[in-house]
């Protein structure tokens, strides 16, 4: 029996397109690649920043090493959160309501720029992140990244919950395997797409 659920953010519920984060590096005159956007082939120093163990100014400094010396901090944080679009009014009412039969949770990989930006898309109808959710599980906050078994015993560890009673969501096939190793259900939707259907399936099975 289902009585709590996991969501990632990126892709599940946040609509992203990385392609946006590297054009705008590219206006700047600036030509970036992979390893700065692909959270599963990142450099070593900016997973680093995922994992909370990079502060902000390193992480500028970092970029300006790597990348490009003339790109203020302004300029950086722009183009870095360029990736982060909506999301869709009806994902927010679909955890409003499921949240009064559930235990919500949110487990992402993600840093603190993105988190500062991104968290501003929860504002809905007088709400804010923290109102969707039990309780928020950033990889820049916890040290631990997916698809690493020890992000999701953390996770479980902290929230009090059982593998087997949780229904883990994310559009990366890669974590739900390693979720569904330690005995979590999972759902693997396809990025950025509306899953509400065939999500009520999965609870429902």
């Amino acid at each position: 029996m289902i009585k709590n659920i996991i969501f990632d953010w990126g892709g599940v519920l946040i609509h992203l397109d990385k392609s946006r984060c590297t054009e705008a590096f590219h206006r700047l005159g600036v030509e970036v690649c992979d390893e700065l956007t692909n959270p599963y082939g990142q450099r070593a120093d900016l997973m680093d920043f995922e994992k909370g163990l990079m502060t902000i100014a390193e992480f500028h400094d970092t970029v300006r090493r790597v990348y490009a010396p003339h790109l203020t901090d302004e300029q950086i944080d722009e183009a870095w959160n360029a990736l982060l679009l909506d999301i869709p009014e009806y994902k927010l009412d679909k955890l409003l309501e499921l949240r009064k039969r559930y235990r919500l949770f949110l487990l992402s990989n993600t840093n603190a720029l993105h988190w500062e930006e991104g968290r501003k898309r929860f504002d809905y109808k007088g709400h804010k992140a923290e109102d969707f959710f039990d309780q928020i599980f950033l990889s820049n906050e916890i040290h631990e990244l997916k698809p690493s078994p020890e992000a999701f015993l953390k996770v479980a560890q902290l929230a009090g919950i059982r593998p087997e009673e949780t229904l883990f969501v994310d559009d990366l096939q890669v974590s739900c395997d390693a979720a569904a190793a330690l005995g979590f259900h999972t759902y693997c939707p396809v990025a950025n797409t509306d899953w509400r259907e065939e999500f009520k399936l999965k609870i429902e099975n």
